[in-house]
């Protein structure tokens, strides 16, 4: 499977995302309109996986993005090092006013049948400002890039974020390297930047560059405009709709090699059933399922994300890839914060042995 992904073997980095950072207010399962205090966690669907690759799994990893001159810049600054992420910056300068300025995301956790609760204040965003020609690409990879890595959400923060995606990822691919795209359709988030028909044009240009896509049926359809599956899904855990809908995305966009992604049942915001998908080079895949004890869902899928790019990064099976994406998912919601306090030692033990309640 690596042969056929042509994954370089040699790079100065292993791992390169593109994307925005952001920092998460976080406190707990108080909701926000009762609470008092906040954890501060440093964020961002596209820093997340750079930051697992880097902190879990002992990756070089770097990331692209745009860091603001201010004492919440020096925080997330202060993060991206603590995780061993190299970053390349665009620097701006904050007017100690307005901005611009490092997203907020706010994101209590919910309790049982109450559900979390997640809203934003990405007004006069620094990431949003990013756009073509902001960063040397011949620089960027000239020691080597294995693997290039972009998502949705950097896509619909604004007209040239999407731009720079397709700019960053031209880049990857004359530099040899994979370009894989989590879909991470946010519905907020695009209805500012265009609504669904933008997403469609904007998104369907990007993926023309991917090798590997990350989303479920809900990100393909939203996202790139597929149909609906025929097959029903029995349950949140039937993969059987999402592997009814690989042929149409393939049919679309015939170079793209590996599309997964989680499946998640949730009983309660506290209790839920996780397994993951793969469909790889035309053969489909499926991972165990257990229930899961979530302290904190946020992250639960980039954590996917990291752990499979690890395992094809690594040279191990499709199948093994999957149980390691698999299993970091599973272990990232048991701890706090949106990216990784796991081992890779602990991940492979858990996507080994499993637990006492897994269902074959």
């Amino acid at each position: 499977m690596n042969d056929d992904l042509k994954i370089p073997r040699e790079g100065e980095l292993d791992f390169l995302s593109l994307g925005a950072l952001v920092h998460r207010l976080d406190p707990g399962i108080v909701p926000f309109r009762k609470a008092t205090e906040c954890q501060i966690h440093v964020s961002g669907g596209e820093f997340n996986v750079a930051a697992n690759l880097a902190d879990c799994f002992r990756l070089r990893t770097g990331i692209v993005t745009a860091m603001v001159d201010y004492p919440i810049g020096e925080l997330v600054a202060e993060r991206v090092r603590a995780m061993g992420v190299k970053p390349f910056y665009k620097r701006f300068e904050h007017d100690g006013v307005s901005g611009p300025n490092i997203a907020t995301v706010y994101s209590d956790r919910g309790y049982g049948v109450r559900a979390p609760v997640v809203f934003y204040n990405r007004s006069n965003e620094a990431a949003a400002r990013l756009k073509p020609g902001d960063f040397d690409w011949n620089e960027i990879f000239r020691g080597g890039v294995r693997w290039f890595h972009s998502g949705g959400i950097f896509a619909a923060l604004s007209p040239t974020t999407a731009e720079l995606i397709i700019e960053g990822m031209q880049a990857a691919k004359a530099a040899g390297a994979i370009v894989s795209f989590d879909l991470n359709f946010r519905e907020k988030l695009w209805k500012i930047s265009g609504g669904r028909d933008r997403a469609l044009e904007v998104i369907g240009r990007i993926v023309e560059h991917v090798d590997v896509l990350v989303g479920n049926e809900e990100d393909l359809q939203r996202g790139l405009g597929i149909p609906g599956p025929e097959v029903a899904a029995k349950s949140k855990l039937d993969p059987s709709a999402f592997f009814g809908m690989i042929d149409r995305v393939v049919e679309k966009h015939p170079q793209i090699k590996v599309v997964a992604t989680t499946l998640r049942e949730v009983y309660s915001t506290s209790r839920h059933c996780w397994g993951a998908v793969a469909w790889v080079g035309g053969q489909t895949h499926m991972s165990l399922t257990c229930d899961l004890d979530v302290h904190d869902r946020v992250g639960g899928g980039d954590g996917f994300a990291s752990g499979f790019f690890y395992g094809l990064l690594a040279g191990e099976s499709p199948e093994e890839a999957l149980k390691l994406g698999w299993a970091h998912g599973a272990l990232l919601t048991t701890f706090p914060g949106d990216t990784s306090m796991a081992t890779v030692e602990q991940v492979r033990a858990f996507a080994k042995d499993g637990s006492a309640r897994i269902q074959r």
